[in-house]
């Protein structure tokens, strides 16, 4: 058994885990990285990069369909070649990827391939994907182990009649007939992609709406926008199982008790995500994770045990790319010996990828509310942005969400064209604690999408300029 020793280990390489090994090996730790996947992790591998690699092009499908509206005409139908689309994204994952092993080595960072499992303080056994055992001793430990889908019963992932999302994102045929469980993110952000390239779509969701959790005015423009492109959404409705007859895959599904069936081609389950916690050993250090499979951390998101941190999905909600990221920068200057690192975020930004963009930082009147503070809010619609206009792409809104008493800004929700872009303006202002009139007063370039956080702002006591929104008191 080959034995090594270092000062930090990482187990997980995805953008929680590479981004802590990264920044230890910066502060002049040795660090050994094990991954039992593929560097990156889901997000690079078989999430964030190839999910919205696939939605952008299924957008621009969607345009170039559409271009006859700017008086640009494309001869004949736009086709999809499936073979190619996929080859296309999975360079964009090589690329990412190869570039994330490249810093490994500019950083001395080893990585180790395999299976790893805490052998007792201090000690972490590596099972490699040859079969070949290696132990490593270390300092310091820091837990990036990540999520996977969830299963729901009746829906077992084979990846041929069932997807998860990591089947639905390397596709070898387009179904003609898409079922989607869950019109949570994940469901609703594939399901426009395969309703864009062809695909007869339809959503069931558990609870009464889609996109449970989300602001329902921001919900709703999604929903409407899922109408137009006739993909059938049921709400309120259990998926209950299915049966395949030939080619076809019979579903049935459940509403107030009565029941339903469905023929589709494919069916893609994506209720959610799990931690990866079993089979870690946590218990031979003294860990245990709790009902969600989450471990309790500090703001340096250290665990119970001395000397063992936990980022990402493992340390609890948001279960976010990015969130996982600040939290490996914070450990790492932590296990650095920095006292002030701490993972103190104001608001943690949210954003969808559906069609049209949701994103959202801070808290909603709803929850502002639920704190005891009284709000005003500002909006500004997309339809009355002239940026909006020339783009032909006018659904939605920009919503400012302010401390009446204080005027300090507590929120900022959108949906709309590249909202994903626009919210990071929004979380800047909620860190640096601004006022409305902050981004009031802030001069933003015209014609540009940004303008319209500024005139909803302004909204927020009435004064926007290009929409007629109520007055309100100063």
């Amino acid at each position: 058994m080959a034995e090594k020793k270092t000062q930090v280990c990482v187990i997980g390489a995805g953008p929680g885990g590479y981004v802590a090994a990264i920044r230890a090996a910066q502060l002049g730790k040795k660090v050994v990285v094990v991954e039992r996947d593929q560097v990156g992790g889901v997000c690079l591998n078989v999430g964030c990069i190839p999910s919205k690699a696939l939605i952008a092009a299924g957008s621009l499908k969607e345009k170039i369909a559409h271009a006859a509206t700017m008086g640009i005409k494309v001869g004949g139908p736009v086709e999809v070649d499936l073979a190619a689309l996929v080859a296309w994204k999975a360079g964009i994952v090589k690329k990412l990827t190869g570039g994330v092993s490249g810093l490994f080595k500019t950083h001395g960072i080893e990585a180790v391939a395999g299976e790893a499992k805490l052998a007792g303080p201090g000690k972490v056994e590596v099972k490699g994907r040859d079969g070949a055992a290696t132990t490593i001793q270390y300092d310091d430990l820091i837990l990036a182990t990540g999520s996977r889908p969830i299963e729901i019963p009746g829906f077992k992932f084979d990846e041929k009649d069932v997807w998860s999302s990591t089947g639905a994102l390397a596709p070898t045929r387009l179904p003609k007939r898409l079922l989607v469980i869950g019109g949570g993110y994940i469901g609703l952000e594939l399901g426009i992609f395969y309703a864009k390239i062809g695909s007869e779509v339809t959503v069931v969701e558990m609870t009464g709406a889609i996109l449970p959790g989300s602001d329902p005015e921001l919900a709703a423009v999604v929903a409407k926008n899922l109408s137009k492109r006739a993909v059938k959404v049921k709400v309120a409705t259990k998926a209950v199982g299915y049966e395949k007859k030939g080619a076809a895959l019979h579903v049935t599904l459940e509403k107030e008790g009565a029941r339903e069936t469905v023929e589709v081609d494919q069916i893609l389950s994506t209720v959610g995500r799990r931690p990866n916690f079993e089979n870690l050993g946590l218990e031979t250090i003294g860990l245990k994770a709790d009902a969600r499979g989450f471990l309790e951390v500090d703001l340096q998101r250290r665990t119970k045990v001395a000397h063992v941190y936990a980022i990402g999905d493992l340390a609890g909600q948001p279960m976010l790319a990015h969130k996982a990221s600040h939290e490996g920068l914070v450990a790492a200057a932590a296990i650095a010996g920095d006292q002030a690192a701490a993972y103190d975020p104001v608001a943690v930004p949210a954003v969808i990828f559906t069609d049209p963009e949701i994103a959202s930082v801070g808290l909603t009147e709803a929850q502002a509310k639920e704190k005891g503070l009284e709000t005003l809010v500002g909006k500004f619609p997309f339809a009355a942005s002239g940026r909006a206009m020339t783009r032909s792409e006018t659904d939605g809104f920009v919503k400012v969400v302010a401390d009446k008493k204080t005027d300090v800004v507590l929120g900022v929700h959108m949906v709309g064209p590249d909202v994903s872009e626009l919210i990071a303006e929004a979380g800047l202002a909620l860190e640096m604690g601004a006022t409305v009139r902050d981004l009031a007063e802030t001069i933003h370039a015209h014609p540009t999408l940004p303008e319209s956080l500024m005139e909803a702002a302004e909204a927020v006591h009435g004064r926007a300029v290009h929409f007629a929104a109520p007055k309100r008191s100063t």
